[in-house]
């Protein structure tokens, strides 16, 4: 987790022939949306063209539009700039595209048709130059070499998403893709181990409920022969680009596979339903569930009729605009109504301003329609914060978890081999996770502990992708192992064995203690070391957390440790 006073700035750097980056850095959190959660900053990285035309890619939202334009001026004047490019368009982004228009009002605005759309809004009549993108085949010569193609790679949160290609240079502008919230003063991608962390969590927050779309961007951009990425947040991609590109196919073809799927439908006015919705998705694909996301703004009945169909559950999502639900969305639950089985679980979310009557809506009509909701109604008035966001992660994950559950319940149970009993009569001593950032807490029992390291002192820790606390155990995260006696320790144990709600205190009738990092240590454990994540490898259903140990105390010298032997090593 990144914590900084250093101020926001701007980075320039050549990267290709007659091309700039413009790096816009934040080094904290800049937004609360789950993508950014893991606090380490971002980059909004812009890109500068000059040949005998000048084109701009890609500019940054509001928060850095003062010490953006002024970097700028200081490249080009800003009269000059010919072309601005958009990869995708949003309110954030609108914020500075509007003070260019009043500084270049002769800008002409490149974008795909469903930006084109939303820009007509969001600009509210300010009158603006647009080249709407119409096909493959329509490209913009900026002289000297710098003939500009376009390829449309529209996905649910961002339908009018919009890669570039310069053949010239051999870089493909691929916006939201390949992208990693994580700021630096590392321009290139230095080190895949580095980065490996950050873009697979970038990965699994934005594209992993897409994998549809997001597969036929890859095909789509994998025509190009280009020699580097360049992303709309995070390190310039020169020396591994086609490792990375290699590794989204890897990463989206492991959730293509999945055996279940959640249907994820919602509309969103001003994001703020897209964010929850996200954050969703984010608990179910981490839970080892896949989610097809459809925007009902831009998905067509039968794509809607089809995800219904095929999905274990569906989850629909509306804001409130006048009193009611948007069309688009009434619709979508007309199709729903149509084609769910009455056995799906179904769900219900959304934001509001004043009022909340479309959420109100949808659970009725589902209800009344004879489906069950596996949670209460998500009512977010305004933006979402980083509480709500982590309640909703957590919903998600419950509600895999329950569709999980409800398949095993229907498989045939096979008995433990020989070779299973033996992996679980594996001694690990019992010990109690605790962390806290913020204002979010949690806590896991964990027996699969073992010590790795004498200097510095450390130890691995397996942690089920499912677990709440999973998404507090990041690099650099600190936490309190809480190692349990035995004879004392099965209070403990039936009280975090329990089934929690999200967001639910688990430490409500818990003796604890602050640690020096800001964790629980609980009272009742003989020892504690209080530790920070070092690194953490995928492996299986589960992560592999590597911690090293800043210092600890034994509370009870005369305790034995706690230990657990499981009947199977194939499940809890």
């Amino acid at each position: 987790m990144t914590t900084t006073n250093q101020p926001r700035d701007v980075q320039i750097l050549q990267i290709a022939s007659d091309t700039a980056i413009l790096r816009s850095r934040s080094w904290n959190r800049l937004r609360f949306e789950i993508e950014y959660a893991l606090e380490r900053g971002t980059t909004a990285n812009t890109y500068l063209i000059q040949a005998d035309q000048t084109a701009l890619i890609d500019p940054p939202g509001e928060s850095f539009t003062d010490i953006f334009l002024a970097a700028l001026a200081q490249q080009v004047d800003l009269d000059e700039i010919n072309y601005l490019i958009l990869g995708h368009i949003n309110p954030n982004r609108v914020t500075t595209l509007k003070v260019l228009l009043e500084k270049n009002p002769n800008l002409t605005v490149v974008c795909s048709n469903p930006a084109a759309l939303a820009l007509q809004d969001l600009l509210e009549g300010q009158s603006v130059n647009l080249r709407v993108i119409k096909g493959a085949d329509d490209e913009l010569d900026l002289g000297q070499g710098h003939v500009l193609q376009f390829i449309p790679i529209p996905t649910p949160r961002w339908p009018g998403g919009l890669a570039t290609y310069d053949p010239y240079a051999e870089v493909l502008y691929t916006d939201k893709f390949f992208g990693a919230h994580l700021a630096s003063e590392q321009v290139y991608d230095l080190g895949w181990d580095d980065l490996l962390e950050d873009r697979r969590y970038y990965f699994d927050c934005l594209m992993a409920p897409s994998i549809r779309q997001v597969i036929a961007a890859l095909d789509k951009l994998e025509t190009f022969q280009f020699r580097v990425l360049a992303p709309g947040h995070g390190p310039v991609v020169l020396y591994g680009a086609k490792e990375l590109f290699q590794g989204y196919r890897h990463w989206s073809e492991t959730q293509k596979s999945q055996e279940q799927s959640v249907a994820l439908i919602y509309a969103s006015a001003y994001g703020n339903t897209a964010t929850i919705a996200q954050a969703l998705a984010r608990g179910i694909t981490k839970s080892g569930v896949a989610v097809e996301a459809l925007n009902a703004e831009q998905a067509e009945p039968e794509e809607i009729k089809a995800a219904v169909e095929k999905s274990s559950g569906f989850l629909i999502g509306s804001p409130t605009l006048g009193g009611h639900a948007p069309t688009q969305i009434q619709t979508a639950l007309g199709i729903v109504l149509s084609s769910a089985s009455k056995t799906q679980p179904a769900g219900v979310f959304g934001s509001f301003g004043w009022s909340g009557e479309a959420i109100d809506l949808l659970e009725g009509k589902l209800k009344n329609g004879g489906y069950s909701l596996a949670f209460d109604p998500i009512r977010v008035k305004f933006k979402p914060t980083d509480v709500t966001l982590k309640y909703c992660e957590e919903v998600g994950t419950d509600f895999a978890q329950s569709l999980k559950k409800a398949r095993r319940a229907k498989a045939p149970r096979t008995p433990a081999t020989s070779v299973e009993q033996a992996v679980g009569r594996i001694i690990g001593s019992l010990c109690i996770f605790t962390a806290k950032q913020g204002d979010v807490s949690s806590a896991m029992l964990a027996s699969w502990v073992s010590q790795a390291t004498f200097a510095p002192p450390g130890f691995t820790v397996a942690v089920a992708k499912e677990r709440a606390i999973e998404a507090l155990l990041y690099s650099g995260s600190p936490f309190v192992l809480n190692v349990l006696g035995e004879g004392k320790h099965l209070g403990l144990m039936r009280h975090f064995l329990k089934p929690f709600g999200p967001t639910e205190d688990r430490f409500e009738g818990i003796e604890t203690k602050e640690a020096a990092n800001g964790s629980p240590i609980l009272k009742d454990a003989i020892a504690y070391l209080e530790c920070r994540v070092d690194k953490r490898m995928e492996a299986g259903d589960h992560w592999v957390i590597y911690a090293v140990v800043d210092t600890g105390k034994v509370l009870d010298n005369d305790a034995k440790t706690a230990v657990h032997h499981r009947k199977t090593g194939t499940h809890y």
